[in-house]
């Protein structure tokens, strides 16, 4: 069946007149979709308009307050995620639901373990038969994966093909992925496009929520695009430009272009000399690297993922040891120091992963948003904390960053959506006012609105003379922001150099490990 085809045929997915509320906000309002069979179709929005809980209606995770849902014609009353299996709808999540400890087989079959009998008597759990067909699954539909590995040992981009085996052992008709490319490295995204289209054209229906408008240009046959809670359109890909969307999912016009002033660099803020970080079986990951930064600079760190910049950035923040070398803040050494202590000495960091390392998930907002300054004044006097001060900071922050939240301050950030949350880690660093500030990822699984946001404020704290790590692996963000550029590959910086003195295609090479 063609796309035209399957786009005029009878609709496979239909929810009529979807509404859901949680306390202080409406997440869908009154909202009607028609997806066809065999189609990749898009969900378009900002973070927090309402698109996981959208779709998290349909895989059974909620119910909705009002509204029906038909499937392949038949009105149906989703009430768990095993009833949406029943149904043929499979889900991956933005963050997997996968068991670390556990191999690729054994959380694919998890719930649905196959049994033999031992003896022709006992049932016994037959995991070992099951490996050679997740194997001739993964081939089937080009996603390599050792069934016999565990969770732990794989990288993020495998897990997420654990996730779609998951679906495909399931026997999954609709697909959908909630924010699929928001922790891939540009080379893996290209591979993950490529699977959702072979999955197309297996006869599978895809729902991708995302707010990266060149990939729904690339893959999405259609897209409906939300703001705040409604559906604002549905509209034909091919015939919708990238302007367009980016218009109706912000309600505003977004700008690619940044007023960037040219550099006042001042004194040397950051110095690291001879770096050396080793992971958990003593293997060096970070590589003999040294490099400063100034007041007023944004040096950032280029390289493709899993080359030594998250340790790297863990180690100047004190989440990491140096195995070697030397790390000094304004001049004072704080190699050993605590993260406390890197803290007070004006050091702020924004975290690649905001739910492990960025935030506790079952704190408030305003918890989250004071953690680096509850047992000062004015939060905490004699020892005792005071709500107020809390409440009355976490509201400036809230308003200041535009942080979406059901409750305000009192919102358990678990329930926020992921861009929520990363602006609130961002609200609480920046307002830290440090003299040095480490961004890793900032703008990960953000939309555009928020991505210019994220910009902007970036640049703005360039413009008072603080001094800036930036670590990202978006290559156009580097360029666009950087002052300076190390390229890391294998742990070692093979090339830093002035912005000015590199070309887009000079960096990739370097990111690759050519030098010539």
């Amino acid at each position: 069946m063609t796309m035209n085809e399957s786009a005029a045929g009878t609709p496979i997915i239909e929810m009529r007149h979807i509404t859901k509320r949680f306390p202080g906000i409406v997440a869908n309002d009154d909202i009607s979709l028609s997806i066809n069979k065999g189609e990749i179709f898009a969900l378009l929005g900002e973070n927090g308009a309402g698109k996981s809980t959208l779709m998290s209606i349909l895989f059974g995770m909620y119910e909705p307050d009002a509204g029906e849902i038909y499937i392949r014609g038949e009105k149906v009353r989703i009430s768990s995620p095993n009833q949406a299996t029943k149904l043929n709808i499979g889900m991956v999540h933005q963050h997997f639901k996968l068991v670390s400890n556990f191999t690729v087989t054994e959380n694919i079959v998890l719930g649905l373990e196959p049994k033999k009998r031992l003896g022709g008597i006992l049932p016994v759990v037959d995991i070992k038969g099951t490996d050679g067909k997740i194997a001739a699954l993964s081939e089937k539909y080009g996603l390599e994966v050792d069934p016999r590995a565990k969770i732990e040992d794989l990288t993020v981009s495998v897990q997420q093909r654990v996730e779609i085996l998951k679906m495909l052992y399931r026997e999954a008709e609709i697909m959908i992925f909630d924010e699929p490319t928001a922790m891939l490295t540009p080379q893996e995204i290209e591979s993950l496009l490529g699977v959702i289209r072979s999955l197309r054209d297996a006869g599978k229906t895809i729902i991708l929520i995302t707010h990266k408008l060149e990939e729904i240009k690339q893959v999405a046959d259609r897209c409906a695009v939300l703001c705040r809670g409604k559906l604002v359109a549905t509209c034909d890909v091919a015939a919708t430009s990238t302007h367009q969307m980016a218009y109706m999912m912000v309600g505003r016009e977004v700008s690619n272009e940044m007023e960037k002033e040219p550099p006042h660099f001042g004194r040397e803020v950051l110095q690291v000399e001879h770096l050396t970080v080793k992971n958990a079986n003593g293997f060096p990951v970070v590589k003999d690297v040294s490099f400063s930064i100034r007041e007023g600079e944004i040096f950032a760190v280029a390289g493709v993922s899993g080359n030594g910049q998250d340790e790297l950035a863990d180690a100047i923040a004190g989440m990491a040891d140096a195995a070697a070398g030397t790390i000094r803040l304004d001049g004072e050494d704080i190699t050993r120091a605590s993260v406390r202590q890197r803290n007070e000495a004006g050091m702020a960091y924004i975290p690649a992963d905001r739910q492990n390392t960025g935030m506790i998930m079952d704190f408030t907002l305003a918890e989250n948003l004071l953690l680096k300054s509850y047992y000062r004044p004015p939060y905490c006097v004699r020892g005792r904390l005071h709500r107020e001060a809390f409440g009355r900071k976490s509201q400036e922050l809230i308003g200041a960053y535009d942080i979406r939240s059901g409750q305000g301050a009192d919102t358990v950030v678990r329930s926020m959506s992921g861009g929520n949350q990363q602006k609130a880690i961002v609200a609480r660093e920046l307002d830290q006012q440090g003299k040095l500030t480490i961004f890793v990822q900032p703008t990960r699984g953000l939309d555009i609105g928020a991505i210019e946001n994220i910009h902007r404020q970036i640049l703005a704290e360039r413009a008072k003379g603080r001094a800036i790590l930036l670590i990202s692996l978006e290559l156009d963000e580097v360029m666009k922001l950087a002052d300076t550029i190390g390229v890391i590959f294998s742990g070692q910086l093979l090339k830093t150099a002035p912005v000015q003195n590199l070309t887009v295609n000079q960096v990739g090479n370097y990111m690759m490990g050519v030098t010539t």
